[in-house]
């Protein structure tokens, strides 16, 4: 019986143990023994508490109601089950979190497209050790010198272009 209420909030470790980092590992296995602590204990103790047989006790206790007394105590007795109010919570973050990586994921498959076209474009090129100068600047025309449109002096740094050249950086 005891093992039946315990089942439905049973956790999958070996599940939980592949999500948590390797420095976290210590936290988990400290997790994990409190929680089969608290699981044994908790086992040990029969669903429903022990029936008592009133009968007997009204026929050999002599003070006159006190039995029922005790019974009605016992029989009323109720123990309250905290109330679940973090489960809502749970959900609604879970779904934040999978709304986050479905997004992310739409959004790996953009990048990893334009990579694969990146890489195609590369692909298709002439290797770098069979290309001239002009086959660079054909295909790299932003990162070719030009000297006629886009003039620099060595060592070709925006740091070291005449003021007011098309590759300067602004002076301060």
């Amino acid at each position: 019986m005891a093992s039946r209420r315990i089942a439905q909030s049973s956790v999958n470790w070996a599940a939980l143990a592949e999500r948590v980092p390797p420095n976290q590992k210590a936290n988990l296995a400290a997790f994990k023994t409190k929680s089969d602590k608290y699981l044994r204990s908790v086992v040990a103790n029969p669903e429903t508490p022990p029936k008592i047989d009133w009968s007997f006790y009204k026929k050999n206790v002599p003070v006159a109601g006190m039995v029922d007394k005790f019974q009605k105590a016992y029989e009323g007795l109720q123990i309250p089950y905290p109330a679940d109010n973090v489960t809502k919570l749970v959900e609604a973050q879970e779904k934040e979190v999978q709304q986050e990586i479905a997004k992310f994921v739409k959004e790996s498959e953009v990048r990893i497209s334009d990579y694969q076209t990146q890489i195609a474009t590369l692909k298709a090129l002439l290797p770098f050790d069979q290309m001239t100068m002009e086959d660079f600047k054909d295909s790299f025309p932003e990162q070719a010198l030009d000297p006629i449109n886009r003039p620099s002096f060595w060592p070709h740094t925006p740091e070291e272009q005449e003021p007011g050249a098309p590759n300067a950086e602004p002076h301060h």
